[in-house]
């Protein structure tokens, strides 16, 4: 590994945070200071990056306590709004999937095309304060003799509301078609027959684990923008995978690393976490993640300033080889190109629609920004980095 010759900690950022000195920019920016005056000159100017991401994060939910009750109930089943939540934690204690949808007909299947309503759906009520139908069963103990309860509540009548979200932020995902001759409904939205659409669901160069490709800085106790508060990597995500083929400057071209994180439910803004309906699939919840990139050095500005042009992903069938678990990607496509709105494959043009929300990416990294320049917002030091290969 080369000498550097920028050597910052995040413990000297704090304190220019503190005193109102750090230098702040998003990713967007960096680029254009990377290009004008090189990494060395960046990293030395610039101290924090930050990144955004707004997206369906299907591996999200939510710990919910809602208290005991008079008599007590071990609550074994639990519903709000007819969604089941698991309750196998504790008497009063439950956990709401982010895609469990209302118990009996999961895809609307009396009134096909309307509105699905499940989990994520109720963690978004429960942050716009509306009124949640919390129902209960219990098996009956000596200490626990309650079988059933029914309440109306609102999130202040929670004792505590912790979003928690194993899987959160991939640093690439796949690029979606159908080769079928029909229409089929996925994860990833409508894909109409014969490759007519296809659709993604990254920031690219805004993204959050594409602007520290290595995990260098980011790692279990970094504090994050989550949902419109501060939140917190827990620990690394579900199906976090470091060991994927990559570019030459180290960015993932395929599913690679992934953050589990944690945040107080009740401080989070509707603006940033909210429920979706996705048409023939179910559920899923929209979460806004913003992670501020320190910038140590200058390989750090180096990764900080990735461009969409620098950034590839796989484009699999969803109509047959994803489904049967034996997906080969049938091309490779740069995230310049899909955020052009067409890519081509053999020849054919194909119209791109991202799932996700650059202008609210770009929102949130602009408002982290914000929160650090006026020192409301301080770097989280790893206690533990994501797992990574040497780079």
């Amino acid at each position: 590994m080369k000498k550097l010759k920028v050597n910052k900690t995040i413990k000297e950022i704090n304190e220019k945070i503190k005193s109102g000195k750090a230098v702040v920019v998003t990713a967007e920016e960096m680029i254009d200071i990377v290009t004008r005056h090189g990494e060395v000159e960046a990293a030395k100017k610039i101290d924090v990056v930050t990144t955004g991401t707004f997206g369906p994060m299907c591996s999200s939910g939510a710990f919910l306590n809602f208290g005991h009750t008079s008599p007590r109930i071990r609550a074994s089943k639990v519903w709000l709004n007819d969604v089941p939540a698991y309750g196998g934690i504790a008497a009063v204690d439950c956990y709401i999937g982010a895609t469990e949808v209302v118990e009996g007909d999961p895809l609307n299947s009396v009134y096909p095309g309307e509105f699905n309503y499940g989990g994520g759906h109720v963690i978004e009520d429960f942050v716009n304060g509306n009124v949640v139908k919390l129902r209960a069963e219990g098996y009956g103990t000596d200490c626990y003799p309650a079988r059933k309860y029914e309440r109306n509540i609102t999130i202040t009548d929670l004792n505590d509301a912790i979003l928690f979200n194993p899987r959160n932020a991939y640093q690439n995902y796949n690029c979606a078609v159908n080769l079928s001759d029909t229409t089929i409904y996925t994860y990833m939205g409508m894909l109409r027959p014969r490759m007519a659409n296809a659709s993604y669901s990254t920031s690219g160069q805004l993204s959050p684990l594409f602007n520290d490709p290595y995990f260098r800085t980011i790692g279990v106790g970094t504090r994050i923008f989550l949902g419109g508060a501060q939140g917190f990597i827990a620990w690394p995500g579900t199906q976090h995978n470091p060991n994927v083929p990559r570019t030459p400057g180290g960015v993932p071209k395929q599913g690679s690393g992934t953050i589990a994180v944690v945040g107080n439910l009740k401080e989070m803004n509707r603006e940033w976490l909210a429920g979706a309906s996705m048409l023939g699939y179910g559920v899923s919840l929209f979460v806004g993640i913003g992670i501020p990139i320190p910038v140590l050095d200058e390989e750090m500005a180096r990764f900080t300033a990735v461009k969409d042009e620098d950034i590839y992903t796989q484009v699999y069938d969803y109509s047959m080889d994803y489904p049967k678990g034996q997906a080969k990607p049938i091309a490779e496509v740069s995230y310049k190109e899909l955020r052009s709105g067409t890519i081509i494959i053999d020849d054919k043009k194909i119209i791109t629609a991202p799932l996700s929300s650059y202008y609210k990416a770009r929102q949130i990294a602009d408002t982290l920004k914000e929160w650090i320049e006026k020192g409301k917002f301080f770097l989280g030091e790893p206690q533990l980095v994501l797992p990574s290969i040497k780079f």
